[in-house]
């Protein structure tokens, strides 16, 4: 556990998921006066139990000096939360964990034994960050993984201050780089920017400024990797320069590290091949895997130790994760992608899908797809969403309106078996929002994979799934 400072006067803690829970636990042992609530009161429990006392903050805000809330909770659009607006009213400031992580390396006198890696964008951040994390752990470097993947970010071990640097990868969303005040990385990566998160942000300028906000004010100063992929993230480029930014692309050649047929390509000079990674098919996990690649060079690694952990990886759960394989059929769990930029780049990375799409469909619902419907097969069509998206692809497509999960997984499977192309991919990439059936995107994949293991079983026994 990160080791916190002491603050003045009482801390107030609101939003009590993993990362709210930690920040109690972290308080608390560091002898902080907190005060904590959530709208669920099975976490409000474990956040008495853990040394915090209840105040329902929206009837009783009090006077707390600092206010710590979950990266969820507005602070500007639509409006400011209440308990927001109650703490800006009365000068309390609003932090969230990833100051408190920054105050506790320097409370403990260790900023300088540690290297900050911050890696955002509205797609592929998640994969990047365990890329890196797997880079640097194959390396041997004493490397941990937090954020918004994985370990919440106080609960992570501390410097140790007689060993060298430890390196800390971490996954930092537009909430959170919104909300951050203290942190500031050494090396930064901002992968895309496609339009996701509006709500939160206002618009797209509004987006585009919480994610530059990772280079602002000399942040990033060892590092900057910036993706050349679309319109916003050249303009960052553009305002970015310096002798240690790096410009990735998975379309363009005047990327500093561009994707090619077979892998990297960096300048006129090396090149690096992905064929042998199996767990970074399709052009946007070759600029993932670019991203990777700058920053393993700024730290030292030679071509051959990057490109044999390019190798080891084994990808991420819910991210174009191959889950099971029966006779010519590749099932493929990409979850994870729950906007149309995130489902481009599935469709486009296999070829004769059988895809199950749908949920809660965002702005846009299936546009920019188009062009890589010539890969599709069949769409199987789930959730709240499934009737407009069979409107939006009639005509361009075989397509059944399935409604569920085992249904969805059931109809593909049978057909995809019946066509007998191979190879074959049953794809599981919504473009959608996962609360109209599922808990989170996680829930849905495991239901997908459930389905898969289901008819798999019926097929090997001469049965019907």
């Amino acid at each position: 556990m990160m080791q916190l400072p002491t603050l003045s006067g009482e801390t107030a803690v609101f939003g009590l998921g993993r990362s709210g829970l930690a920040c109690v636990a972290a308080l608390v042992a560091a002898g902080n006066q907190v005060v904590a609530w959530d709208d669920q009161m099975g976490p409000r429990q474990q956040a008495e139990t853990l040394g915090a006392s209840l105040r329902n903050l929206a009837e009783d805000f009090g006077a707390p000096s600092q206010l710590i809330v979950s990266p969820g909770v507005p602070l500007t659009h639509p409006a400011p939360h209440p308990i927001v607006a109650s703490a800006q009213a009365v000068g309390c400031a609003v932090l969230g964990d990833m100051d408190l992580f920054a105050m506790g390396l320097e409370a403990a006198g260790l900023r300088d034994k540690a290297t900050l890696i911050g890696i955002t964008g509205t797609n592929g951040k998640s994969t990047t960050t365990a890329l890196v994390h797997h880079m640097l752990q194959s390396a041997g470097f004493a490397v941990h993984m937090g954020g918004n993947i994985g370990t919440p970010i106080l609960q992570v071990p501390m410097p140790n201050g007689d060993a060298e640097k430890t390196i800390y990868v971490l996954e930092l969303s537009s909430y959170q780089l919104d909300l951050n005040r203290q942190l500031s990385c050494d090396m930064g990566v901002m992968l895309n920017l496609t339009p996701d998160h509006l709500d939160r942000h206002g618009d797209m300028a509004g987006y585009a400024i919480a994610k530059e906000a990772l280079f602002e004010n000399g942040k990033c100063h060892d590092l900057r990797v910036i993706g050349l992929d679309d319109a916003p993230s050249r303009e960052m480029a553009e305002r970015q320069l310096s002798a240690k930014r790096v410009t990735i692309s998975s379309t363009h050649s005047q990327g500093d590290i561009h994707v090619t047929e077979h892998g990297l390509q960096q300048g006129a000079g090396a090149s690096l091949d992905l064929r042998a990674c199996p767990a970074l098919p399709g052009a946007h996990n070759g600029q993932n895997a670019a991203a990777a690649l700058a920053i393993g060079q700024a730290l030292g690694l030679s071509q051959k130790a990057i490109a044999a952990s390019f190798e080891s990886f084994t990808g991420m759960a819910h991210r174009l994760q191959s889950v099971a394989r029966h006779a010519t059929l590749n099932f493929v769990n990409d979850s994870k992608a729950t906007n149309a930029e995130a489902t481009r780049h599935a469709l486009a990375a296999f070829e004769n899908i059988y895809w199950i799409a749908g949920g809660v469909a965002k702005a846009g619902g299936l546009s920019g797809l188009d062009a890589h419907y010539t890969n599709v097969r069949a769409a199987y069509l789930i959730g709240d969403a499934a009737d407009g998206f069979a409107q939006s692809l009639a005509g361009k497509m075989s397509v059944e309106i399935s409604r569920t999960m085992d249904i969805a997984l059931r109809q593909a499977a049978d057909q995809a078996q019946a066509d007998a192309l191979a190879p074959a991919t049953i794809l599981l990439s919504p473009a959608c929002a996962s609360f109209d059936q599922f808990e989170d995107f996680e829930a849905r994949g495991l239901a997908f994979q459930a389905a898969v293991s289901t008819w798999i079983e019926a097929q090997e026994a001469g049965g019907v799934a």
